[in-house]
């Protein structure tokens, strides 16, 4: 039997094997210390939570108390503030007053010094007055002393505001954090988390797996990657087909493939690559550890001859047929597509390619031809 070679372009798919595995799997841990009073009703094994939902809540008494405290500590402390303040403004005034009252005991030292010269008041009388501007420019000192000792108070009481206020902040968070939610829509496993139970800070409490968020991990062999990446550039942004297989039912669903495993296996011979599903809830949920079946679209081959895998010998040669005669060719399998295989090399359009095996073909040997297509 024969077939007439055609050349065409061709984009076959690799039929693959590979697993499910999560995209992200987080260790839930409990953020603050305390005895657990409630759980959320969907914190078990197996359990699907939502976005936000409640996982657990710790009892919160002990952090509420302290939040109160450091409020009241807070309220006292600017209290102390404003009163420090009034006192400041206080010695401001004092001091205005002060320094007034130096100016006039000055004016009457002036007045008195050119007395003394004539006669008309004593020279006690001049000693008196310029002991009484000492005192008042000491009375005065002392005032404005007395200022900055309120205005370091008063830095004193604002640097402890804000040490209060982070200390707050802080506490609030720990009460906030008593509560205890799903970042993302999961499925959960390994719960460690039950009612009455006291929990330490990084206690675990459960692991979540993101539902939304399903890989598919296979293996292309050294040849199929290097052939798209030698054409293409990049293997990322390559649309899949990941088919589930349960019993007699299939389940498709569209990936597309992110990235590349950082380590080349030596051990498995290729590159290990994953493809994130679309969809991993439609058409049925798909959870990680399934094994699945992945067509990944080949490299595009331009100019290739699709024949039967009957038609190759030695994995290099096919045979054409010219009156009759056997002329053996030589070929380079690029792929393939289902049970065919894409060829180039030796062959031309028109060429009638022997497709039916024979134990010792040869050239020159004489056939039979029985046209196939």
């Amino acid at each position: 039997t024969s077939v007439e070679a055609r050349a065409g372009d061709f984009q076959p798919s690799l039929a693959l094997f590979g697993t499910t595995v999560a995209g992200r799997e987080v260790d839930i841990r409990a953020l603050v210390s305390g005895q657990i009073i409630k759980t959320g009703e969907t914190l078990r094994e197996g359990g699907q939570i939502d976005a936000g939902e409640l996982l657990l809540k710790i009892d919160p008494i002990d952090y509420r108390t302290g939040l109160a405290e450091l409020e009241a500590q807070l309220l006292e402390t600017r209290a102390k503030i404003s009163e420090f303040e009034s006192e400041l403004a206080a010695g401001k005034q004092s001091l205005k007053h002060a320094r007034e009252q130096v100016e006039l005991a000055l004016i009457d030292l002036s007045r008195a010094t050119p007395l003394v010269k004539r006669g008309t008041v004593s020279a006690r009388t001049v000693d008196d007055r310029r002991q009484i501007v000492l005192q008042r420019k000491q009375a005065a000192d002392e005032l404005e002393n007395n200022l900055a000792v309120w205005e370091a108070r008063i830095a004193q009481q604002i640097a402890a505001v804000s040490r209060l206020e982070t200390s707050i902040e802080r506490a609030q968070r720990r009460l906030a954090e008593t509560e205890l939610r799903a970042p993302f829509s999961a499925y959960v496993t390994e719960v460690s988390a039950q009612v009455g139970r006291m929990v330490g800070s990084n206690d675990k409490v459960a692991t979540l797996i993101d539902r939304d968020w399903i890989e598919t991990r296979f293996n292309l062999t050294d040849e199929q990657f290097g052939r798209i990446v030698a054409k293409e550039g990049t293997l990322n942004g390559r649309q899949v087909e990941v088919r589930w297989v349960l019993g007699n039912n299939t389940f498709t669903y569209p990936a597309t493939i992110e990235r590349i495993g950082a380590r080349i296996s030596s051990a498995s011979g290729g590159v290990e690559v994953y493809a994130r599903l679309k969809d991993p809830s439609q058409p049925v949920p798909l959870h990680p550890g399934a094994f699945v079946e992945i067509d990944v679209p080949d490299t595009k081959f331009n100019a290739a001859f699709r024949l039967p895998s009957t038609a190759l010998y030695s994995g290099d040669t096919v045979y054409v047929i010219e009156k009759e005669r056997l002329v053996p060719r030589k070929v380079r399998v690029i792929g393939g597509i289902e049970k065919d295989i894409l060829v180039d090399g030796e062959i031309s359009d028109g060429d009638r390619i022997m497709i039916t095996r024979i134990a010792t073909p040869g050239e020159g040997g004489k056939v039979t031809e029985a046209q196939s297509r």
